[in-house]
């Protein structure tokens, strides 16, 4: 007998689900002017007064030059404290500054950030709004917060500074970065995918990118209540992958990818093998059976590397069930489609792509990159056979984040992929605070892969696949 799928995976969760459909009223095209750049927001430890603010910096600088940091990080935590707090006190007595306890202390965890920390870049690290932290030189950061990119004061001292809190980061992990070998791809202690380019590279200074690491998982229901989907798209997709249909997640840099991967692998049985590969290890599987690879880089002598295409042809030698590969990129394209055309149906990946017919377009190239002789029809017949559903994300002009298009790979037709989109979303429009209307709708094509899911004992409601259909909420 076959039943209704529901979004949560597991364990039973809140069923309150709504899209928060936008109105369908005529595009309007907005009085566009050039806007001012909004203040940064000032963190909780810069909320004091402007004249106390100078006066933290200047003690905050003057420890940095007067102390001796090497012999005080040797020293237990509990004894640093003590050291640091002492400096603190003096400079404060002193020079009369009028600090209170609270700010006193306050400037004592900035020092010891720096000591056994990341310096100025902990608080960023400890925000769970932050999602995204970008260094552009030690004077100019900016940090992502829902979506939307926003300067950040991030007060380093000079150049050398934010050098030496790279070097911390890189060290940490057994990676090296100097001037012969000025860029590092890393992930951090915490799971974070940590980015940095130096001088020479780095015309103006060091450049960061900090992916921070998400520990709270989304689950796809929650997604749903964000508005990033709507019930039907997420209860078609979740069942889509529960029986097996080879997904591919396409969109471009901070779109969502990896946490709609995380979501959606949620609905994989307990009973599978799965084996993840990535270049630094994001991915939070909860089924008991998982195993996982990870990209290593040449080391200073230019041996040593460890690539995609090494990891996903020795997991196709491990048994697994499915292949779930973090992001496709190069030549591992062609081992990973050959595993999913022989006996590794349900497997997903992640790739850069603005449409779903742009990601099969880049697939081809990166089957180009493998040097097979294979002609262009071989090459899009592979993908044709292998590939079932193309889910694509979009981060758009305002910061949210949509699945924009969901469309199914059907065949060929000659030399052509054939492809069908069974949702999308519309826009109609923006309101008056620059925030985007639109609504999502199906497109009134039922997938072919429909006659898979029953099979399964999973069915949906007709209407879910109507143009004219609007989920409550």
């Amino acid at each position: 007998m076959a039943n209704r799928f529901t979004l949560h995976a597991r364990k039973p969760a809140p069923a309150a689900i709504g899209q928060g459909a936008a109105a369908d009223e005529a595009v309007r095209i907005p009085n566009i002017r050039p806007q001012k750049p909004k203040p940064a927001p000032a963190r909780p430890a810069e909320a004091s007064h402007d004249r106390t603010l100078d006066a933290r910096v200047r003690i905050h600088q003057r420890f940095l030059d007067e102390i001796n940091l090497v012999a005080l990080e040797s020293l237990p935590p509990e004894r640093m404290r003590e050291e640091v707090h002492g400096f603190v006190d003096e400079h404060v007595r002193n020079e009369r500054i009028p600090l209170n306890a609270n700010e006193v202390e306050a400037l004592v965890d900035e020092i010891l950030d720096e000591l056994i920390g990341l310096g100025p870049l902990e608080p960023l690290l400890k925000d769970p709004t932050v999602n995204d932290i970008l260094i552009n030189g030690h004077r100019n950061c900016f940090v992502e917060r829902r979506g939307k990119l926003v300067q950040e004061h991030i007060p380093f001292k000079d150049e050398a500074h934010l050098l030496r809190v790279i070097n911390k980061i890189v060290a940490a992990v057994g990676r090296r970065i100097d001037e012969s070998s000025p860029m590092c791809d890393a992930r951090m202690l915490d799971g974070s995918r940590f980015n940095a380019a130096i001088r020479p590279v780095g015309v103006d200074g060091p450049l960061v990118s900090i992916r921070k690491f998400s520990k709270n998982k989304l689950e796809l229901h929650k997604l749903v209540e964000f508005g990033a989907l709507t019930k039907p798209m997420a209860e078609v997709l979740a069942a889509a992958v529960y029986a097996r249909i080879t997904t591919i997640i396409s969109g471009g840099t901070g779109t969502g990818k990896t946490t709609m991967l995380n979501a959606l692998s949620a609905f994989i049985s307990e009973d599978e093998r799965l084996i993840t590969i990535e270049d630094a290890a994001e991915l939070q599987l909860q089924q008991p059976h998982v195993a996982r690879m990870e990209t290593r880089p040449a080391n200073a002598e230019g041996s040593g590397e460890i690539r995609q295409r090494d990891l996903v042809k020795n997991a196709l030698r491990m048994r697994p069930d499915r292949v779930i590969l973090g992001e496709c990129r190069g030549e591992e394209a062609f081992d990973m489609l050959q595993a999913m055309n022989t006996g590794h149906e349900g497997s997903m990946a992640t790739i850069h792509a603005n449409t779903p017919r742009d990601a099969i377009a880049r697939l081809e190239q990166m089957l180009g990159m493998t040097g097979m002789p294979m002609t262009v029809a071989s090459i899009r017949s592979q993908i044709a056979s292998a590939i079932g559903l193309i889910v694509q994300l979009t981060r758009l002009s305002d910061g949210q984040r949509k699945v924009t298009s969901v469309a199914e790979v059907t065949g060929m037709e000659g030399d052509v992929i054939q492809m069908q989109e069974i949702f999308t979303f519309r826009r109609t429009g923006m309101d008056a605070d620059g925030r985007i209307l639109g609504h999502f709708e199906a497109t009134g094509i039922r997938p072919r892969f429909l006659e898979e899911l029953i099979a399964t004992g999973v069915e949906f409601p007709g209407d879910y696949f109507d143009p004219a259909f609007r989920p409550e909420g």
